[in-house]
C-alpha cells in the first residue's frame, strides 16, 4: 500500500502506542511535553539496539572497553567542557502567541518549504545565509533572516518577533541538604564527559595502549524549548557514545575509519543505502577539526542519527587545566622520524555518538509496512514490522491450535525448552489467523503452531513473518532453527 510521508509518520506513532512500544509519559495526567516511556515491546527493541551497538563496539574490538559513569558529576566538569558558558540555542519569541522557537529551526523549516515549492535558489541562499550567521554567532542577523523571509508564528500567524537570544539547555539542581549556589549540580547534557574524566583510570587499570576506545550507553538531559517530532527531540534521551583516543597527527586517518565503519553498522540492518547520507559540518564546534553527521531520511526529511567528530585534544586538555591533574599518556613506541619514543602527550579523540531514541524511531519507520494481501475485492491487508530478527522484541510465538486435547500442555512443554535462550510469547486466544496478525504487528519473526499431529510425531508448523510461508519441522530442531536466524553473527559476522 502506498502511504504519504505524513501518514507514515502518524501511523508509526499510532502503532507504537497501540502495540506497546512507546507511550506518552504521565499520560493519565495529560502527559509531560517531550518525555516518553518505552512500553513492553519498546523496551525490548531498545535493549536489542543497545546490544547490537555494544557488541559491535566492545565485544568485536579488543582495544575498546565499556564503562557506565554517573549522571551527576562535579560542576567544574561542565565549566571545563564549555557547557556552562556556551551550551545554548538561539531562541526567539512571538509576542502575540507567547510561544518560543529556535531561530535556526524556523529558518530550516522555511528552507524545506522552498525546496518543496521548487524554489531551489532561494533555499540555497537562505541556507548559506543562516550557516554564516550561526558561524559568526550573529543573533541580530538570524532575526533579520526571519523577517526578510516573512516567517510567521505557526500558532498566531503573525510576524511580531522579539530579538534572538541564547538559552542555556542544561538542567540544574541542588545536591545536599542546604540549597544554595555553591551546591548547584547539573543533569549531564551528554555522556562524553564521563568518559573523558575516567580516561586515565581506564587506561591504567586496563593497561590500554593507544589507540584505544571507551564506550558508554547512558541517559542525558537537555531543557529543549522546542521539542517536537515524537522521540526525535526529547528532554530525557539516551546516547551510545564511543571516544577513541589516538596519537596526535593520526586523527584524520582514524576519523575516516570510524566514519566508514559506523555507516556500515547502520547498513548491516538491511536499510536502503539511499536513505542514508553524510552531512559535513560547515560550522565546526570550537573543539573540533572535522565533523560529519550520518543522516537518515525520515518521513519529515533528513535528520542526524549519528555524529562522528574529531575533537582534537580539547576535552582532556581542558580537564587537565581545570583539575590540575596530568592527563597525559606515555607512549613508548618509537617515532620513525626522530628514532625516539613519542613520550608524554595528551591524546586526540575521535568521537562516535548515536542517539538511541532516534535510532529506535528510524528502526520502527524502516520496518513498518501496511501490506495488501490477496485480490482487490477482499481488500485483505496486514500491518507488519519487518524488524531484523536480532532486533525483534519477541523471537517466536508459541500457539496451541486449540485450548483442549492436551495441545496447551504440549505447547508449554516446547516453550519451556526454548525460553531459556529466547524471548518468547505464548498465546491461545482467538483464531490462528488473528494470532498471526498480532505477532506480525509487533515484528515477531516466527510463529510455531502445535496441533494434533504434534502429539503423534513431535512435529510443529513454523510460519515465517516476512513471507508468511509455513513448513513442518521437528520440535527438537526448533532451537537450532531459531538460533540460526536470530544469531548476532548474522549482523556482526
Amino acid at each position: 500500500m502506498s502511504t504519504s510521508s505524513d501518514d507514515l509518520f502518524k501511523n508509526v506513532i499510532s502503532h507504537a502506542k497501540e502495540y506497546g512500544f512507546v507511550f506518552p509519559s504521565s499520560e493519565i495526567y495529560d502527559g509531560l511535553s517531550a518525555v516518553y516511556d518505552y512500553g513492553q515491546y519498546g523496551a525490548e527493541l531498545k535493549n536489542n539496539l543497545k546490544t547490537y551497538w555494544w557488541k559491535s563496539m566492545v565485544q568485536m574490538n579488543e582495544n575498546i572497553v565499556g564503562i557506565d559513569s554517573a549522571i551527576f558529576m562535579h560542576p567544574k566538569i561542565w565549566k571545563a567542557s564549555g557547557h556552562v558558558d556556551g551550551f545554548s540555542d538561539p531562541m526567539i519569541d512571538n509576542k502575540d502567541s507567547k510561544k518560543r522557537y529556535r531561530a535556526d529551526q524556523l529558518l530550516e523549516d522555511k528552507i524545506e518549504r522552498y525546496g518543496k515549492d521548487g524554489k531551489t535558489a532561494k533555499a540555497e541562499r537562505l541556507q548559506a545565509d543562516m550557516e554564516q550567521a550561526l558561524k559568526d554567532e550573529n543573533l541580530p542577523r538570524l532575526r533579520e533572516l526571519i523577517v526578510e523571509h516573512e516567517i510567521a508564528c505557526p500558532v498566531s500567524g503573525t510576524r511580531n518577533w522579539t530579538e534572538v537570544r541564547q538559552f542555556n539547555l542544561m538542567f540544574s539542581t541542588q545536591m545536599g541538604a542546604v540549597a544554595d549556589d555553591s551546591d548547584v549540580v547539573y543533569l549531564r547534557p551528554e555522556t562524553a564527559q564521563g568518559i573523558f574524566v575516567n580516561y586515565l583510570n581506564v587506561q591504567k587499570s586496563g593497561r590500554m595502549k593507544i589507540p584505544f576506545g571507551i564506550a558508554q550507553i547512558g541517559k542525558a538531559f537537555r531543557n529543549e524549548v522546542i521539542a517536537r517530532q515524537f522521540i526525535i527531540r526529547m528532554r530525557e534521551f539516551e546516547q551510545m557514545e564511543m571516544q577513541f583516543f589516538v596519537r596526535p597527527g593520526t586523527q584524520m586517518e582514524w576519523f575516516e575509519y570510524w566514519k566508514e565503519t559506523r555507516l556500515k553498522w547502520h547498513l548491516a540492518l538491511g536499510t536502503d543505502a539511499a536513505k542514508y547520507r553524510y552531512h559535513e559540518h560547515t560550522k565546526l564546534a570550537h573543539y573540533a577539526d572535522a565533523a560529519f553527521d550520518i543522516e537518515f531520511e525520515f518521513p519529515f526529511g533528513f535528520k542526524e542519527v549519528e555524529g562522528i567528530h574529531s575533537r582534537t585534544d580539547f576535552d582532556l586538555s581542558q580537564h587537565q587545566k581545570f583539575s590540575n591533574k596530568k592527563l597525559q599518556y606515555f607512549d613508548p613506541e618509537v617515532d620513525p622520524k626522530t628514532n625516539k619514543p613519542y613520550g608524554n602527550y595528551v591524546p586526540f579523540v575521535i568521537e562516535t555518538s548515536i542517539g538511541l531514541d532516534r535510532m529506535f524511531l528510524l528502526t520502527m519507520i524502516n520496518a513498518f509496512e501496511e501490506e495488501a494481501l490477496g485480490n482487490e475485492e477482499t481488500q485483505d491487508s496486514r500491518t507488519v514490522l519487518r524488524l531484523h530478527p536480532c532486533l525483534a522484541p519477541i523471537k517466536a510465538a508459541i500457539f496451541p491450535l486449540t485450548k483442549k486435547d492436551g495441545l496447551p500442555e504440549k505447547a508449554r512443554e516446547i516453550m519451556d525448552k526454548l525460553k531459556i535462550d529466547y524471548n518468547l510469547v505464548y498465546e491461545e486466544k482467538d483464531a490462528i489467523g488473528k494470532r498471526y496478525r498480532r505477532q506480525d504487528a509487533i515484528g515477531t519473526p516466527f510463529c510455531i503452531t502445535v496441533d494434533h499431529q504434534t502429539l503423534e510425531d513431535n512435529t510443529v508448523t513454523i510460519r515465517y513473518r516476512d513471507t508468511m510461508a509455513q513448513e513442518r519441522v521437528d520440535a527438537g530442531e526448533l532451537n537450532k532453527i531459531i538460533g540460526g536466524l536470530v544469531s548476532w553473527s548474522n549482523l556482526l559476522g
